[in-house]
């Protein structure tokens, strides 16, 4: 079913200092900087080994990484778990009692193509101490043109 985790989606109140403290503290550099309109968030990206850490500023005081930090402070919103089969990760959470979200960069709800892969979230915390994005990733020829370069 989960195969690894993909990404960390860590909710900052500001990307440039975030950014700071991981390159003093923790030895990052060149983290890979994004803005990304549809998803209404400034972001800055690097890899910790095989997990990738992304760190998400709101650019909406109404952005689901500005309502996190609201709720919970600055910290991880959500970790996105690399599955073989969306289809079925979907299908086997939901038989369990898990709802799913709406994918708030697309309005959509369910499986659908997003930068990277089919993604699909789960509400809430549906385990405990984290929000869930299942991530089937591409395959060669899998990805839509409209994501014909990822975030």
């Amino acid at each position: 079913m989960v195969t690894r985790i993909k990404h960390m989606a860590v909710a900052v109140a500001d990307v440039d200092t975030a950014v700071s403290a991981y390159e003093r503290r923790l030895g990052v550099t060149d983290p890979r900087r994004v803005e990304w309109e549809q998803g209404k968030s400034k972001e800055a990206h690097f890899a910790f080994g095989e997990v990738e850490i992304q760190l998400c500023e709101s650019t909406d005081p109404d952005g689901r990484f500005a309502q996190h930090i609201a709720r919970y402070g600055e910290g991880v919103q959500h970790i996105c778990l690399e599955v073989e089969d969306i289809a079925g990760a979907i299908e086997h959470a939901l038989a369990d009692g898990a709802t799913l979200k709406e994918c708030r960069a697309c309005q959509k709800v369910g499986a659908h193509p997003h930068s990277e892969g089919f993604v699909a979230f789960l509400e809430g915390q549906a385990v405990p101490g984290f929000e869930v994005e299942f991530m089937q990733v591409y395959r060669e020829g899998e990805r839509p043109a409209d994501f014909a370069t990822g975030v």
